[in-house]
């Protein structure tokens, strides 16, 4: 299960890689940009080049939401490079990220701006976020605390719902699937002289199957039902100053299974998600070189079990003034940021919050980019937090570019590992070093990229029965009892060969505590995926797969989890100019594998869409 990341092998990799590019030499006279010139706001929270960027990003766009034909939004996340899941059952059940091996709390999450987060569990609700609402999503892969201050140890991901643009103009949709999978949606967008506008609301349901195959738990089928809306309006006040509203909310019942103990065996287990967030931020052009941003920002994250009774509500409240400051090729920017996490969880009902100045200055000119980046956040519990991170790239040829960056980060621990009957009111924050070499090529629609990492977070939180100060809980408790590391290399690349687009992603990784020496647990030493789509006259068919190695499902590295490739078809066409139907057929193979010890993951299963969206 060791993965040894050598010199050599790391050059072979490298060597190879290259050797199915073009030259460096006979493409070092010609000037070419990557295809999409994107501009994504992740990296620095203010809008760039995506062909600029010295960070790690990858862009997820609606188009490819859709072709994915994915239920949730960890489904289409899943198949980008970098990323891991691990979920207990199907769609609705507990679902973890890991983003480059990291902790799922370790990955940072917006939605329009707007964090997300459990202060109970640690890290956003995956498996809460409405897939039917996302037009766009943006990951940076390695730390941002310098930039986003606590919870980006491994990364960040923002979520984008639809913006209005154009005319009028409406959608509707319907599908029907394998499990009693039905889902419909509908909504519209648009945009005048001074207002742009969007709404979308959708629902989804399923009789799912028994997530929970083992003797003594209840053997019904375990389904879910989500109901979700949208919406944004902006109002641009003149051509200087825009004000913008946005709303999400969705609300999903799934069932499980909570236990084997009797009556458990006949019980309807049910567990409620509810997520709300809401945001409202005034952008002023005050010049040809200055601009601010101003906003207010709040999120809802409810979790809920019946008819076991338990009930946590987290609460996060944020407030950003963030100016910029461009002159030629150098870029400044100063933030000031408050933050504010509440948490109900019976008897718990606490506050904290994070004040927090950041500073940035970019420069860019021929060859080279520069990003530096500095924070401090004042903890009202934990005191000073400082961040830190830089970033430089070189273009070693128009087509090719060799990146370097080291950065800082932390993240506090949540309330519930501080005040719950098995939490210690004394932990620290957990905190990290990153170090990253990266290069990537860029022609048209081929691109190629190559990044080694490595991090090291002290004071991991962990669940441990040695943990000291366990006053209220002597079986365990949450304690600073680990050290962990997390290096790896990803390799990940697209090229159009004749009319097959070709895309591909290779991750070998080493997620490991360092103090036992063992794999952290449902991390694969290695996991990949392959992807390639075609035009067949009127239809634009593709299909993919994704393949982990073997993972342990525990921290104490005993039980194996095996590795598994699983293959996906999708194919789709327009019937007319209004009309158009999608068709995928998941785990074409029926393979039978496991994200999590004892729960089972869906079979061979058919969806079909029909969706109306007229031309403008």
């Amino acid at each position: 299960m060791k993965t040894c990341l050598t010199a050599k092998r790391l050059i072979q990799l490298m060597l190879a890689a290259l050797a199915s590019f073009p030259s460096l030499n006979a493409h070092s006279q010609t000037l070419t940009t990557v295809a999409l010139a994107e501009t994504v706001v992740t990296a620095t929270r203010t809008e760039q080049p995506l062909q600029d960027l010295v960070a790690d990003v990858t862009v997820v766009d609606r188009d490819e939401i859709e072709r994915s034909g994915a239920t949730s939004l960890a489904d289409v996340l899943v198949r980008m490079p970098g990323i891991e899941m691990a979920r207990n059952g199907g769609p609705g059940t507990s679902t973890s990220l890991y983003l480059r091996g990291s902790e799922t709390r370790f990955t940072a999450v917006y939605i329009d701006g707007v964090r997300v987060d459990s202060q109970s569990t640690g890290g956003a609700p995956w498996e809460a976020i409405p897939l039917a609402q996302i037009d766009r999503v943006e990951i940076l892969r390695g730390p941002a605390g310098a930039v986003y201050g606590s919870d980006a140890l491994g990364g960040v991901i923002q979520i984008f719902t639809r913006k209005g643009q154009g005319g009028f103009s409406p959608y509707a949709g319907v599908g029907l699937g394998t499990y009693g999978t039905r889902k419909w949606e509908t909504g519209f967008s648009g945009a005048g002289e001074s207002f742009d506008y969007s709404l979308g609301v959708a629902r989804e349901a399923s009789s799912g199957f028994n997530t929970r195959p083992v003797t003594g738990y209840n053997p019904d089928d375990d389904g879910y039902a989500v109901e979700s809306l949208s919406g944004r309006l902006g109002w641009q006040l003149n051509r200087a100053h825009r004000l913008e509203a946005t709303v999400l909310a969705s609300s999903m019942d799934a069932q499980y299974d909570a236990s084997n103990r009797s009556p458990a065996s006949t019980k309807d287990d049910h567990a409620l998600n509810l997520l709300q967030t809401k945001g409202l931020s005034w952008r002023g052009q005050w010049s040809d070189s200055y601009s601010t941003l101003l906003s207010a920002t709040e999120s809802r994250v409810q979790y809920e079990t019946k008819p076991s009774a338990y009930l946590t509500m987290t609460r996060l409240n944020g407030y950003l003034f963030q100016n910029e400051l461009r002159l030629g090729a150098h870029q400044l920017t100063a933030a000031l940021e408050r933050k504010v996490d509440h948490l109900e969880n019976s008897p718990i009902n606490r506050d904290r919050s994070q004040d927090a100045v950041a500073l940035g200055y970019g420069w860019r000119e021929r060859q080279h980019s520069l990003q530096v980046n500095w924070r401090h956040d004042q903890d009202s519990e934990f005191g000073g937090q400082d961040s830190g991170s830089a970033a430089y790239g070189f273009a070693l040829t128009p087509l090719w570019r060799a990146t370097a960056s080291a950065g800082t980060a932390f993240r506090a621990p949540t309330l519930y590992q501080r005040f719950s009957s098995y939490g210690v009111s004394t932990l620290q924050p957990e905190s990290s070093t990153n170090q990253e070499l990266g290069l990537r090529y860029a022609q048209g629609s081929s691109q190629f990229g190559i990044v080694v990492y490595r991090s090291q977070v002290s004071n991991l939180i962990t669940y441990s029965t040695t943990a000291t100060g366990c006053v209220n809980s002597p079986s365990g408790c949450y304690g600073n009892t680990a050290q962990a590391e997390y290096t790896g290399l990803t390799v990940s690349g697209q090229y159009r060969y004749a009319d097959v687009n070709l895309k591909a992603s290779l991750d070998l990784q080493n997620p490991r505590d360092t103090q036992t020496d063992k794999l952290l647990a449902r991390r694969a030493s290695h996991h990949a995926n392959l992807s390639a789509d075609t035009r067949l006259g009127r239809w634009l068919v593709g299909g993919g797969v994704q393949l982990s190695g073997a993972r342990y499902d525990t921290a104490d590295n005993t039980t194996v989890l095996p590795g598994y490739a699983v293959a996906n078809l999708h194919a789709s066409t327009k019937i007319d100019k209004d009309w158009s139907v999608l068709a995928r057929i998941d785990n074409l193979t029926d393979s039978a594998y496991q994200l999590a010890s004892g729960y089972a993951t869906s079979g061979r299963s058919l969806y079909v869409a029909l969706k109306w969206a007229p031309l403008r």
